[in-house]
């Protein structure tokens, strides 16, 4: 593989030398730079309409994705999508070395004065690492698909399927490149026939606890939803501290019955999620007063492997319940206590257990108010002119439904809130899969005949990444339950549903090894980086898309 190592090594430095921080106008000029990179080969010479700089839809930046695409002599409907992200996370945790967080060469050298861990004075110290902002998030891994892009542009004359790349931005953002881009492709293959069969990224890979140091191809890719609880309580002043009911204290139980919970994890083939893991815990109270809180915003980071959105909602709606019995049995026995303490009559609390989807939830206030989607509508009109946070956006429309509920009473209401990356299992039930399967199986067997790796074949790409966007659940009723649950839905955020469906395809990832991506000691490994990944990249496309492969 020495032939393909000098050449990713020299272009990944090339392309880590120019800051294309997710927001900001380096993510045109790495488009460009990968443009001409590829505008030189002699195949889109000759065939300059296959390769293009695309702009992203409706972006206010002005962004674009560049689309290569290689067909073969004789046409085909087969295609084959290779993909990467070109855009990094911001360079601010480098502190007084972000002058240097793209120039890997100059930034190893002045890391040496800085105190670290031993493993990472190593390391600094070693000649198989690099290190530098998006030198392994994921600019080695784009590096490593345009040289197969090149590879392949010589070899037309073998392959039986169309090959499609695209490098496009903001996937550390909100992955306008690649929803803009799965619209586009969506309608080419509906205008020239093609058949997508499989995705290949080449985002980062690392090892899954310390001290793991195999190597991982992924075959599939974990999904995210962000379910969210909207608490509601009943204020009081705080000389009556039993008159309310402390919202408060029941985000703090739901917090204990969601966050990190081992029941709550994803399971397929096997293979285990981390569990749900909070991102945001905060009242609604705008002012110090000593009256109680009465609303409190909960939002978790909730992976999937295998559970639609349908079932998501009903198992946190379970847990939300338990968390509200828990909170009336603990206030109650405590003003129990209380009473026995100051002589004074207990009687028993009034407080019931109510949760509610947010989908429930508008349907009682719609048949209480049959003009409520004008009143959210008219709201969103204002909210639009503005720059709000999605999960803000979201949370001010639960509010507003709520606020035209004639039930004041504690209440617990259930929703979802951008972004949603849909999970993509990879079973081997359809022929594309086994076709997939066969195919990274066969190079994994290949490259362990040459170097010295374990290397293991996983389901599930355990990061969230662009992946997600090739695939998304044909099922009507668990798309209809997210889409009923999330309130922002086509009013500030969708997902190009039909497009994705269209494409539908299963994924694999075959990424460059290193460690801490998104650190200031982010790094990446010229061994294995730069030698077996590689060979397995090749090999999988070879036996996707030459015709003479035996699976």
């Amino acid at each position: 593989m020495e032939k393909y190592s000098k050449v990713i090594k020299s272009l990944a430095l090339d392309l880590a030398k120019i800051p294309s921080i997710v927001g900001t106008v380096g993510e045109i000029d790495i488009a460009n730079k990968v443009y001409e990179r590829l505008s030189v080969l002699e195949y889109f010479k000759k065939n300059q309409q296959n390769l293009k700089l695309v702009d992203v839809k409706n972006d206010s930046l002005g962004r674009k994705y560049v689309l290569a695409t290689i067909k073969p002599e004789n046409k085909v409907s087969d295609t084959v999508l290779l993909l990467g992200h070109i855009d990094t996370v911001g360079i601010e945790d480098y502190g007084d070395l972000k002058n240097f967080a793209t120039e890997p060469k100059s930034l190893k050298k002045r890391l040496k004065d800085k105190k670290f861990s031993s493993e990472i004075e190593e390391d600094i110290d070693s000649d198989n690492w690099i290190f530098g902002r998006g030198i392994f998030d994921m600019k080695m891994g784009v590096a490593a698909l345009m040289t197969m892009v090149e590879e392949f542009s010589k070899r037309r004359h073998e392959i039986q399927a169309n090959l499609v790349f695209i490098a496009v931005p903001d996937e550390e953002g909100n992955s306008v490149g690649m929803l803009s881009a799965v619209r586009d492709l969506a309608a080419m293959s509906e205008a020239v026939g093609w058949q997508f069969i499989a995705a290949i990224d080449t985002d980062y890979m690392t090892g899954l606890y310390a001290g793991d140091d195999k190597k991982y191809v992924y075959i599939g890719t974990v999904g995210k939803l962000l379910p969210c609880f909207y608490v509601y309580g009943k204020e009081t002043h705080v000389g009556e501290a039993f008159h309310g009911f402390d919202a408060n204290l029941l985000a703090s139980e739901i917090m204990k019955q969601v966050d990190l919970n081992h029941e709550l994890c994803d399971i397929a083939d096997g293979e285990v999620t981390l569990p749900p893991i909070s991102l945001y815990q905060r009242d609604l109270k705008t002012e110090y007063s000593v009256q109680t809180v009465n609303a409190v915003n909960i939002y978790f980071n909730y992976a999937t492997h295998i559970s639609p959105p349908d079932k998501v909602i009903e198992k946190l709606k379970e847990k939300a319940v338990q968390a509200f019995d828990n909170t009336i049995q603990k206030l109650d026995q405590g003003y129990k206590k209380f009473c026995e303490m100051s002589g004074i009559p207990y009687n028993r609390l009034p407080w019931q257990t109510k949760v509610l989807t947010f989908e429930e939830l508008y349907r009682r206030v719609r048949a209480e108010k049959p003009d409520i989607e004008q009143r959210v509508n008219r709201m969103v009109e204002q909210m639009l002119e503005q720059n709000i946070d999605d999960r803000e956006f979201t949370l001010r429309i639960v509010q507003e439904v709520h606020r035209h509920y004639s039930d004041k009473s504690p209440l617990v209401v259930l929703y979802y809130a951008p972004p949603y990356y849909p999970h993509n299992f990879v079973k081997g039930e359809s022929e594309r899969e086994r076709r997939l399967l066969s195919a990274v199986e066969a190079a994994v067997k290949d490259a362990k005949k040459v170097y010295d790796y374990t290397i293991v074949v996983k389901k599930f790409y355990p990061y969230i990444s662009d992946l997600s966007y090739c695939n998304i659940p044909q099922g009507e009723k668990s798309l209809s339950k997210l889409i009923k649950n999330m309130p922002a839905w086509s009013k500030k955020y969708s997902l190009p549903v039909e497009a994705i469906q269209k494409i539908s395809m299963p994924v694999v990832n075959i990424g460059p090894y290193g460690k801490d991506a998104h650190k200031l000691t982010e790094r990446v490994s010229i061994s294995y980086s730069l030698d077996a990944m590689p060979l397995i990249l090749k090999n999988t496309i070879e036996n996707l898309v030459i015709s003479n492969q035996v699976f």
